[in-house]
C-alpha cells in the first residue's frame, strides 16, 4: 500500500446495508486484499473526517457453479474483501446519504 487512498475500493450499497447505515451506524466498504484493521480505520478517519469505534473484516469467498455437461467448475464472481465501519452515533458519511 503507497496511499490511503488505496486502501478503500468502494462502498457497498445494498438494501441490508442500507439498514446497517440507518439503524446501526456501520457502513461497508470493499478494501485491497492486503489491507489490516488499523489501515481501513486510519484511511476513513482522514478521507471523511469521522470518529471510528470498531473495524471488521470480511473475506467474501468466489461464487463457483458447475458446467452441466462437462461439470467443471466455473467462477462467476471473483473473491474480495470487505470491511464493516462502525461510527460513532453523531457521525455520517456522505456518500450514503442519498440512499436513505
Amino acid at each position: 500500500m503507497s496511499t490511503i487512498y488505496d486502501v478503500l475500493r468502494r462502498p457497498i450499497v445494498t438494501e441490508k446495508t442500507n439498514y446497517m447505515v440507518t439503524k446501526l451506524h456501520q457502513y461497508v466498504f470493499e478494501v485491497a486484499d492486503d489491507a489490516n484493521r488499523t489501515m481501513v480505520k486510519d484511511a476513513v478517519e482522514k478521507l471523511f473526517n469521522v470518529n471510528v469505534l470498531r473495524v471488521n473484516i470480511i473475506n467474501a469467498p468466489a461464487k463457483r457453479s458447475r458446467r452441466a455437461r462437462s461439470r467443471r467448475l466455473l467462477i462467476r464472481n471473483a473473491e474480495f474483501k470487505k470491511a464493516v465501519v462502525t461510527l460513532s452515533p453523531e457521525d455520517r458519511i456522505p456518500i450514503f446519504e442519498g440512499v436513505e
